[in-house]
């Protein structure tokens, strides 16, 4: 028994004398330096246009021209519709006329006021002569204002007949086709104008990233743009990137029920129209900053028992700190809880550490 002691003791200060021995574990590390980063999230959208007009006839006639291609790029001004003026011309002209009766009829009325004043005051006529004069010129003038609202809106009815274009962006197809008769309303549709610059981006953002924003607008975690303008880069179903950033407008004051995110909308300028309305898009945040974020690279992070861990270096020797890591930026992870700036985090050779173990720093990254 003596005999089996001596010899376990003997075969475990062999046992210490190894591991004293054994050389310590060579890693690449990263000293933590917190700096500003630009905020990560992405998600999907959808382009559509800023501007939708339909335009409708505003007067009762026969369709005698289009004048522009059905989806054609057509700009502010242009002639899209000619209906037949014949009728209302002729409403224009006689509409004149009755205006120049009404003048002609002041102005007799104007001259037989003159006359009579004068005898008036000499007792030449009577009070009701003065009193009729007066009525009557007072009629006719107004008779002059109803002639020019009259001819006003002969104006107007002959000008609806020729439609043109109220904004620059593309024109659907004619709802009617050349010799229809077209009238206001429910079926004076004539057709559907878009316009494609600038272009509006609509997109979803989680409810707890929202949240989580504001949280760090507040706590000075996150770094607002200047004047309020938020941007965010957009990128085309092929792969290539939009080369015009475009600028949040509007945030719906709601959260969607149904997937529990709220509704944004963005401005972009489309000059050579390359973005059409019902186009996908990834939508990435461009201009907003985590301030002094920490990160590390994301192979310096190890999954423990009880969640994530990184090894610090603390006098020669690896120690596991818990993390709480936050979102992806590029290759690295940020940190949002478990380091601080000066900790000297390994990066390369972390899975053959044990807690305790000596290492040996080979590299330093940057």
């Amino acid at each position: 028994m003596l005999g089996a002691c001596v010899t376990a003791l003997c075969a475990g200060q062999a046992d210490a004398q190894d591991a004293a021995a054994r050389p310590p574990t060579e890693v690449s590390v990263i000293t933590v330096t917190p700096r500003n980063t630009p905020a990560q999230f992405e998600t999907s959208g959808k382009t559509e246009s800023s501007r939708l007009v339909e335009i409708r006839a505003r007067v009762e006639g026969y369709l005698e021209r289009i004048d522009y291609q059905e989806g054609a790029l057509v700009k502010t001004g242009d002639l899209l519709f000619q209906l037949d003026a014949l009728p209302y011309e002729a409403a224009a002209d006689s509409a004149k006329a009755q205006l120049a009766q009404a003048q002609a009829r002041l102005i007799n009325a104007s001259a037989t006021l003159k006359r009579v004043r004068p005898l008036a005051k000499e007792k030449a006529v009577s009070q009701k002569d003065l009193d009729d004069a007066v009525s009557a010129e007072l009629e006719a003038r107004a008779a002059v204002d109803v002639a020019k609202a009259q001819l006003r809106s002969a104006e107007l009815n002959l000008g609806y007949t020729t439609i043109r274009s109220p904004l620059t962006g593309r024109a659907g197809k004619s709802e009617q086709r050349e010799g229809s008769l077209v009238s206001p309303g429910a079926n004076g549709l004539l057709t559907t104008l878009v316009q494609t610059d600038p272009m509006w981006v609509s997109f979803g953002v989680g409810e707890q990233d929202v949240l989580r924003f504001r949280r760090g607008l507040a706590s000075g975690a996150v770094q607002s743009p200047s004047q309020g303008r938020i941007e965010v880069e957009l990128t085309l179903a092929d792969g290539r990137v939009y080369p015009h950033k475009a600028v949040i407008n509007y945030v719906d004051p709601n959260v969607d029920e149904k997937t529990g995110t709220v509704n944004l909308r963005a401005e972009v300028a489309n000059p050579d129209n390359a973005l059409s309305p019902g186009q996908f898009v990834r939508v990435r945040a461009s201009n907003i900053e985590l301030v002094n974020a920490v990160m590390v690279p994301q192979r310096a992070v190890l999954q423990g028992a009880q969640g994530k861990v990184v090894y610090v270096v603390e006098d020669g020797k690896a120690q596991p700190r818990p993390i709480e890591a936050g979102q992806f930026y590029g290759d690295q992870w940020i940190i949002n809880k478990g380091l601080k700036a000066g900790d000297t985090v390994v990066v390369d050779g972390g899975i053959k550490l044990a807690p305790g173990a000596p290492v040996k720093i080979v590299s330093t990254l940057k």
